[in-house]
């Protein structure tokens, strides 16, 4: 089931939280996992470490993917090591918390470069690698703007996520006569280290739970597994599409 032997994958942000149990599962159906990380090789090396152990090749290319001859420099080494890629993961991220009139722009140009502008320029170059079909996957939000959920505060956040979106229903039209499949996982509120000074206010995270149907917060497994699927070939009829992997947050 999500066979991926022999496929080539590349995770951007994937050295912890939701990139490494992206990266993890890819490795678990037979990926070989490129890790991208900003900042910390000890924890890329790590996530490296644990894809060699389930026998797949494994790698790590840092690069700071809001910048774009980074990015260039970072597929040039996948393009050396391996000559192609299959499976592109846009999942790199920031998420900075401030009342929109206090927003510098700055900080607006920051998360809008890495959530964003990031996921543009790494499509941009997979698809030089990818000859005649792929698969990629960008990771949204459900605090993407239009569909009801709104946290405040975190305005450069959802318009970075909502554009994730726009960004992954026009280029399903544009690659599909190229063979590549490119959609979107949004999830809900996930336990990772992004999450975790949040979810210590008690009264947040009860919030938050009363919204889920499922009574608990997502693990980064829960996104690893989604993100399989859409890699594998049993998701070849699917493009443009939204995941929404919440716990039934959007269905209450």
């Amino acid at each position: 089931m999500f066979e991926l032997t022999g496929k080539k994958a590349l995770v951007t942000g994937g050295s912890r939280g939701i990139g490494r149990g992206i990266a993890l599962a890819l490795a678990k159906q037979g990926a070989d996992v490129a890790i991208n990380y900003r900042s910390n090789t000890e924890e890329a090396e790590k996530v490296v470490a644990e894809i060699k152990k389930l026998g797949r090749e494994g790698f790590a290319v840092q690069a700071d993917v809001s910048k774009g001859q980074e990015i260039v420099r970072a597929f040039g080494e996948v393009r050396e090591r391996w000559g192609k890629l299959d499976i592109l993961v846009n999942n790199a991220g920031i998420a900075l918390s401030a009342p929109f009139d206090q927003t510098s722009e700055e900080q607006w140009d920051q998360v809008l470069n890495t959530n964003l502008k990031s996921q543009f320029l790494c499509t941009k170059e997979a698809i030089k690698l990818m000859g005649s079909g792929g698969k990629i996957i960008c990771l949204s939000s459900i605090a993407s703007g239009g569909v009801g959920v709104g946290f405040g505060g975190t305005a450069a956040y959802v318009a970075s996520k909502g554009g994730v979106i726009g960004l992954v229903e026009d280029l399903a039209v544009e690659l599909a006569p190229k063979g590549i499949n490119i959609n979107a996982i949004a999830p809900g509120v996930i336990e990772t280290d992004m999450t975790k000074e949040f979810l210590a206010n008690e009264q947040m995270k009860a919030g938050f739970l009363a919204k889920i149907p499922k009574k608990r917060f997502g693990k980064p497994e829960d996104i690893g597994a989604a993100a399989a699927f859409l890699a594998s070939n049993e998701a070849d009829y699917i493009t443009g599409a939204v995941l929404y992997v919440d716990g039934g947050w959007l269905a209450a």
